[in-house]
């Protein structure tokens, strides 16, 4: 059974930084190209961030330059480091597998975590 648990959401005031975690367990993420997602109250899930199983990373213009995913293939595990926060940054991260088609595995979606940036 495939397990993603997210962490390390919180509040942060704007220009501040957080790092998200995403543990697997069920699955090995090194072979595995994987995704960093939000969704913002009232808006479709969208995509942060995309780390290959070869370490190719890939961003949206508006996380570009402030937001930077990484993998520790050792523990399994996928960071998102982000900086330079704003309030429009302010939702739910959840993280997932992406297949080659680009699409997330809709049976693996967690509990995510919240991050709140105030202004």
């Amino acid at each position: 059974q495939v397990q993603l648990v997210e962490s390390g959401g919180g509040l942060v005031q704007a220009g501040g930084s957080l790092r998200l975690s995403c543990t697997a367990s069920g699955i090995i993420f090194s072979i595995n190209a994987v995704g960093w997602y939000r969704q913002a109250p009232g808006k479709q899930r969208e995509l942060v961030a995309l780390i290959t199983n070869s370490g190719r990373t890939n961003y949206p213009d508006s996380v570009r330059g402030r937001f930077t995913i990484s993998r520790d293939n050792a523990k399994n595990t996928v960071y998102l480091q982000m900086n330079s926060l704003k309030p429009e940054d302010t939702a739910v991260y959840y993280c997932n597998v992406v297949s080659r088609i680009g699409v997330p595995n809709n049976d693996y979606w967690g509990q995510g975590t919240q991050v709140t940036v105030s202004s």
